[in-house]
């Protein structure tokens, strides 16, 4: 069968055949000459150049193109039996070629058709989409990995799309315990910088405090110079975590106007610069740290030495010193020459305190007593709360600092109430929890010895020791036994 084309069909080396053809066969066409002048003298016979003159006048420049057959480079046989060998092929045992072969000669001989050879099963096989081998081998995931068309967000100008995500990273700190842990970073990058515009490290795992805390370093101006990005993204593009996809960092979205992108559930496609980010992470900066972990089985290289505090110092500097001021093979610039050199003026929220309204954590309401205001037996003055005396007020607060909070009553901000207890200090409400449960046990620890003391010389009698309990028998047993 012939294939019927189309001049816009035809390659460029089909259209300079036709076109040679065609300045053959001109002189007779305009009448100046015969066939036969042009045999005598041409390579091509009188009976080839008649039948390119029927052609030509009956399908115009395309007839003076030999044309191809549908089937041209494929072996003929009949369609059933190509796709039954194309069914016996796409099994999820994968059968060779050879194995599909000796399978299909005896259907063959019995249906009547003309026995294939190996080399047509053959290419038969290689021949089918690899697509449909992937899904039907590999599955619906690896097809959606291999060939989903996707589309990849590219941001045209700084502060367009900022990106965010957490892992846990590859290293071993030392914790307030005594004992060792894996830290969690929460990042926000900018996409058309990668430029690290907020993060957030603790040894918790992800939530929507951390979140909103990354947040509120991100979008307000750093006191650093070295960081200079800041301002209300267009776009905060991440994936579907709990503490992401919440009400409240909806409601966050909706006062600054920006716009809330997930990624598809399961698919965390397009966040592949905050990736690259974790990855330089690791090759650049954790590899050459007591406690990092180059394995898998999570052991680490060399014994941890850094507590949590220490090592944020550290990845301060690495972060402002080295990543931001690298150049970037991509972008064959650093990210923050890209994100200053934008030449824009970042959107920015009225204020600082708009922002912690928004941003920092709220706790339940708390009255402003004459004293100031108590909160996690630590109390907080300012000489601002005198007029709330009495009143109901929501406070807010950073949990890596508990030197302040801030104060805002019916929706608006009145102070930043310190404790003078912690002034000058960054002290952490873990660190006062943990603080405070020891000095609980080291006091009932003192009134057990008074205890003991008491019932031994005024009571006249040593405390005794309760009996031990009797063991619980592994079998249930009867009273007849």
């Amino acid at each position: 069968m012939r294939e019927q084309l189309s001049l816009t069909e035809l390659s460029e080396e089909e259209r300079q055949q036709a076109l040679t053809r065609y300045q053959l066969l001109q002189p007779f066409l305009d009448g100046q000459t015969s066939l036969t002048e042009i045999a005598k003298t041409q390579k091509p016979t009188l009976r080839t150049l008649q039948r390119w003159v029927r052609s030509y006048r009956r399908r115009g420049l395309v007839g003076l193109v030999r044309r191809r057959r549908f089937d041209a480079g494929k072996r003929r046989m009949p369609d059933e039996l190509k796709l039954l060998i194309e069914s016996l092929a796409l099994q999820k045992s994968r059968p060779s070629a050879a194995a599909i072969h000796r399978q299909i000669v005896p259907i063959a001989e019995e249906n009547g058709w003309s026995i294939p050879s190996y080399d047509s099963v053959y290419d038969t096989v290689r021949a089918i989409d690899k697509a449909l081998i992937t899904l039907a081998h590999d599955g619906s995931h690896a097809y959606r990995q291999q060939f989903d068309l996707l589309y990849r967000r590219e941001a045209k100008a700084a502060n367009e799309i900022w990106q965010a995500d957490h892992t846990c990273l590859d290293i071993w700190l030392k914790n307030g315990n005594g004992k060792t842990a894996r830290p969690w970073l929460t990042v926000i990058e900018d996409d058309y910088s990668r430029c690290v515009a907020g993060y957030y490290l603790s040894f918790g795992h992800p939530n929507i405090i951390n979140t909103c805390l990354t947040l509120r370093q991100a979008i307000w101006r750093k006191m650093d110079a070295r960081w200079t990005i800041c301002g209300i993204p267009q776009i905060f593009y991440t994936d579907h975590g709990s503490d992401f996809t919440s009400r409240h960092l909806e409601q966050v979205a909706v006062d600054l106007k920006m716009q809330l992108i997930f990624s598809t559930v399961g698919m965390p496609r397009g966040r592949g610069r905050v990736e690259r980010f974790f990855k330089t992470l690791n090759q650049l900066f954790l590899h050459t740290l007591p406690g990092f972990i180059a394995k898998e089985d999570g052991k680490p290289t060399s014994r941890p030495q850094l507590t949590l505090a220490e090592f944020q110092t550290l990845f301060r500097e690495f972060l402002l010193d080295t990543y931001l001021q690298r150049p970037q093979q991509e972008m064959e610039t650093t990210p923050k020459a890209r994100w200053e050199g934008s030449g824009f003026l970042p959107h920015m929220p009225t204020s600082l305190e708009q922002l912690d309204l928004l941003l920092m954590t709220a706790v339940k309401t708390r009255r402003v007593r004459r004293d100031g205001i108590h909160f996690h037996n630590l109390r907080y003055v300012d000489t601002n709360l005198a007029a709330y005396i009495g009143e109901d007020v929501v406070i807010r607060y950073d949990p890596r600092d508990m030197g302040e909070i801030r104060v805002f009553h019916q929706g608006k901000f009145v102070c930043r109430a310190l404790c003078q207890e912690l002034e000058g200090q960054e002290v952490s409400l873990k660190e006062i929890i943990r603080a405070r449960q020891k000095r609980k046990k080291s006091l009932q620890k003192t009134l057990a010895a008074h205890e003991l003391l008491r019932k031994q010389y005024v009571e006249g009698q040593l405390a005794e020791e309760p009996p031990a309990p009797s063991p619980t028998p592994k079998l249930k047993r009867y009273r007849n036994e």
